[in-house]
């Protein structure tokens, strides 16, 4: 098996493939998993920059608004509200801004919504919701990127615009369903058992550099959820090529970009 990877790697390098990699990483290859667990949902990742932003949904029976959590259990101790925790701020900052998300005016913004029940309900609500936002669905910088729970691929197209998709890097998809994949991701932990301590095992670089090359021959930017948060995981992982950084430490990752790391 990894005489056939390290073939496969050799084919993607020497072939030139197109790829999505940062010439310089910046906060905008950055993105704050699970953010609304910091301590200041959405406002801490957009001040520093981050151009992608996390937010898990619920669909609740009785709940008329589409609700913020990584479990159940959250939900019962406390209900936050996608509009009111994502929404609202950014519209507030795209007014701010005359109508660009960041005082940068070329810089974009990804929100992307993990959807934890049954996907083509949540995200009818969530289309539903949205279409009360012309300012973020009519916005080219603006763009909301569905994981989690995802409908079946064949029906990415019959969704708007402005929705778009995390693909699954384990996953093949047609033409037509990668015209709505803006995305790949993967679990790092269904390539390599590495801690982020040392070197990445060099097996395990010629794994991950394979599914890496794949998602960038299609032009597809890609992210590892599960990876290990440190300094040194993030320096390895930009030199292999990932796009966007994971992260649960919003600072952290915000100066170590800016000093280049």
């Amino acid at each position: 098996m990894l005489k056939q990877l390290i073939v496969i790697f050799l084919l993607c390098s020497s072939a030139g493939l197109a790829t999505a990699q940062p010439a310089v990483y910046t906060t905008a290859n950055a993105h704050s998993h699970n953010d609304y667990e910091q301590r200041h949902p959405f406002w801490e990742a957009y001040q520093h920059g981050f151009g992608s932003i996390e937010a898990d949904i619920f669909l609740l029976d009785g709940e008329p608004e589409l609700v913020v959590a990584h479990s159940m259990e959250e939900i019962t101790i406390k209900k936050r509200r996608l509009d009111s925790l994502y929404l609202l701020p950014l519209v507030q900052c795209i007014r701010k801004h005359n109508g660009y998300p960041f005082a940068d005016t070329t810089r974009k913004l990804q929100l992307l919504i993990d959807i934890k029940t049954t996907p083509a309900p949540a995200l009818q609500k969530l289309v539903e919701t949205l279409e009360r936002y012309p300012e973020l669905t009519h916005n080219p910088l603006v763009c909301f990127s569905i994981s989690g729970n995802r409908p079946a691929s064949d029906s990415f197209r019959l969704y708007p615009s402005y929705i778009v998709f995390d693909a699954e890097l384990k996953k093949d998809y047609d033409g037509q369903a990668l015209q709505k994949v803006n995305l790949m991701s993967a679990d790092l932990k269904n390539y390599t058992a590495w801690k982020g301590i040392g070197p990445l095992p060099a097996q395990d670089s010629i794994v991950l550099s394979t599914v890496i090359h794949k998602a960038h021959a299609l032009n597809k930017p890609v992210r590892f959820w599960g990876a290990p948060d440190t300094l040194n995981a993030w320096k390895i992982l930009m030199r292999m090529g990932v796009d966007y950084i994971n992260t649960d430490h919003i600072a952290a990752l915000s100066e170590a970009l800016k000093k280049r790391l």
